[in-house]
């Protein structure tokens, strides 16, 4: 089975769940009539299912390699990543007067969803391009726009970030890579960087490389740490290629998954470089693209959960195996007829529908506090950023082991194809930070010390409640059960002053938190769809599911108590 976009129901949560239309009407340049939606996801899907999509298997079977000293990828790459250049689906968000498409970030979510469906390789070029994108729109000076943004917008030229090194990882303010200035007022960069995602290739004529660097003389750790621009090769002021740029592919990384996408370790050579933002500022300049890139990456988690659901369903329906205990006269029956692969698909289904409702929540939300100056709904966003990456990146690897077990033994075969979906998605609950992080940000930074925001999205799911209780009381008796635990945990961790007891329970605080706001979005979306199917998946999700979020919520309160011996558990001596 071909993978086949989800426009429908991206179309349902789009203009009923979320009502843009009218949430947007008011920013007088953007467009969200009914017409526009339709064309847009209807010509990307077109991309994705008959470009995309069919190469999606080459990059698994034929990786990136390294070879004489150029990067060398499948010919189907070059096509794919044409085509959606010329699309204008790389600038699709960027400023139109540097060449962008000025959308809002819920249609490239839409669009990114749908892309990373047809070949997460690729998808992470883009997603990567408009990060830095994003970036420099926010952090850089006009000469820098005027130069690099339209050949970023228009994907002739490409972007990374740099951040890991061999010593410092998650802890980036422990780097060695230098930085010095310039007579003539840029920067010379020297130093390695590993794990850059599509760190070299030739797909972009140019690479640009977004870098952290410390300066001599700055402060240790975060606080010394500056943001740089280190293209490949050297561009004049229009934008012309001059020169090469002393950045070399030192080699690139063998990979669990993602196989199509060249992952390089790269060695910066007083390689010339202009600052982005203020000197020792730029952890700043630089989360404003790991911010973009990590709500990206919660939609690639998503993006995965659907392709295996709809490779599950297909299989389910055509596997024939053992007897339908419902009509034993019939034979042998297809194995979707069989409870448990039947509790498998629809869990599949369940937490998908939440994942993309959750990433949706999240980029209206994101583009609502933009157009309305709005600080409350900019500290909504914060808070639903680390959920909306975490859950759903683990959702994302949840649902595709679920769509191995639903195939049996041939979903373990490599013939099949289906184990890809498990070994790409597997990286996205690591990268951009690690869901373990992401979940000490929420506890830690977002939750602050009352729970401000917290106690407000609370609201939302009681105000959801009072509205389904006289049609669904069942429903919405188990919703209630849950929301009562959570908000004890919540009330927990705004108790805790001591950040590592916030941190000892924070996953789990995380994950319940983000399956009560399913259960927010489940209950919505039957109070504004009179399809029964919704409803059925609603009834699942709410007594199958949501039970989890109580069970979470008390674990997260038990503080770290629990945790000191660990070191003593896995050590040799007795």
């Amino acid at each position: 089975m071909s993978y086949s976009a989800p426009i429908g129901e991206m179309k349902f949560l789009l203009k009923d769940l979320f009502d843009i239309g009218k949430k947007y009407k008011i920013k007088k340049n953007i467009d969200l009539d009914d017409n526009t939606i339709d064309s847009i996801l209807e010509e990307v899907s077109k991309l994705a299912e008959d470009i995309i999509s069919p190469m999606n298997r080459d990059g698994d079977l034929y990786p990136a390699i390294l070879k004489s000293g150029e990067v060398v990828l499948p010919e189907s790459f070059s096509t794919a990543y044409n085509a959606i250049a010329e699309g204008g689906w790389i600038g699709i968000s960027g400023k139109p007067k540097y060449g962008g498409l000025g959308l809002p970030l819920i249609i490239t979510t839409c669009v990114n969803e749908i892309f990373s469906s047809s070949c997460l390789s690729l998808a992470l070029n883009t997603l990567m391009t408009q990060g830095q994108i994003d970036a420099l729109e926010q952090h850089g000076n006009e000469e820098i726009k005027k130069i690099f943004l339209p050949k970023l917008n228009s994907g002739e030229w490409s972007g990374t970030m740099n951040l890991t090194e061999p010593h410092a990882g998650s802890d980036v303010g422990a780097l060695t890579s230098k930085a010095r200035k310039a007579p003539d007022g840029t920067y010379r960069i020297t130093g390695q960087k590993i794990y850059v995602s599509w760190g070299d290739h030739r797909l972009s004529s140019n690479i640009c490389h977004l870098v952290l660097a410390r300066l001599s003389g700055s402060p240790e750790g975060t606080k010394g740490i500056s943001l740089f621009l280190v293209p490949k090769y050297l561009p004049d002021n229009s934008g012309n290629i001059l020169s090469e740029n002393n950045v070399v592919t030192i080699s690139l990384e063998q990979k669990m998954g993602l196989h199509g996408s060249p992952t390089a370790v790269l060695e910066y050579d007083k390689a010339k470089a202009w600052l982005i933002g203020e000197e020792n500022r730029g952890m700043g300049a630089m989360f404003t693209m790991m911010n973009n890139a990590r709500l990206g990456v919660g939609v690639q988690g998503l993006s995965q959960s659907e392709l295996a659901v709809q490779k599950a369903f297909d299989y389910a329906n055509q596997r024939k195996q053992g007897r339908n205990l419902s009509s034993p006269q019939d034979g042998r029956t297809a194995i979707i007829n069989h409870a448990d692969v039947r509790r498998n698909l629809l869990m599949m289904k369940s937490l998908t529908f939440v994942s993309r409702s959750l990433c949706f929540d999240t980029a209206i939300s994101s583009d609502l506090a933009k157009i309305n100056n709005d600080m409350e709904l900019h500290q909504r966003v914060s808070f639903l950023t680390p959920i909306a990456k975490a859950f759903c990146t683990d959702v994302g690897c949840k649902v595709a082991d679920l769509c191995i077990q639903v195939h049996g033994g041939i979903g373990y075969i490599e013939d099949a194809g289906i184990s890809q979906i498990y070994r790409d998605v597997r990286i996205t609950a690591i990268y951009e930070g690690t869901n373990g992080i992401q979940a000490m940000d929420l506890v830690g930074r977002k939750l602050g010390s009352d729970g401000h925001v917290g106690y407000k999205i609370m609201k939302e799911i009681i105000d959801s409640e009072n509205l389904a209780a006289s049609i669904y009381p069942e429903l919405v008796e188990q919703v209630l059960k849950a929301r009562e635990n959570v908000t004890k945990a919540l009330d927990w961790m705004v108790s805790q002053n001591d950040l590592n007891e916030r941190f000892s329970g924070a996953g789990l605080f995380l994950n319940a938190f983000a399956l009560l706001l399913g259960a927010n979005y489940v209950l919505k979306s039957i109070l504004v769809s009179k399809d029964r199917r919704r409803k059925e998946l609603a009834d699942f999700y709410i007594f199958q599911i949501l039970p989890y979020a109580s069970v979470e919520a008390s674990l997260s309160c038990q503080g770290s108590k629990r945790f000191f011996g660990a070191k003593r558990i896995f050590s040799d001596k007795t």
